[in-house]
């Protein structure tokens, strides 16, 4: 059983930056594929990006590459999306998932899921 704990959400302008973390219980962690996927109001749960267990494979949504970063450190079970250069439409509650096996931007290819965070970029 992995649980999931993502921090690091908040208001912010557009053009500014913020870092989610998420924070796993699990004792394998580093055998993990990490992934954060985003949903905003009406309108259904997106990829954003993911990390393979070694952090060697990293994949983004074509909306947020070249903005956004995800990196991990497996002594402290942490994986971290650094968002760079918000714009409005990147608003959306965002969450961290995990899975074992191969990277993958499929959410329903992810098994365990956190609470999520909430974004908000104003104009």
């Amino acid at each position: 059983q992995v649980q999931l704990v993502e921090s690091g959400g908040g208001l912010v302008q557009a053009g500014a930056s913020l870092r989610l973390s998420c924070t796993a219980s699990a004792r394998t962690f580093s055998s993990i594929v990490m992934g954060w996927f985003r949903q905003a109001p009406g309108k259904e749960r997106e990829f954003v990006s993911a990390i393979t267990s070694s952090g060697a494979s990293i994949t983004y949504a074509d909306s947020v590459k070249g903005r956004f970063t995800i990196s991990r450190d497996n002594a402290k079970n942490t994986v971290y999306l650094r968002m760079n250069s918000l714009k409005p439409e990147d608003t959306a509650v965002y969450y961290c998932a995990a899975k074992y096996g191969s990277l993958s931007n499929r959410r329903f290819d992810y098994t365990y899921w956190g609470q999520g965070t909430q974004v908000t970029v104003s104009s």
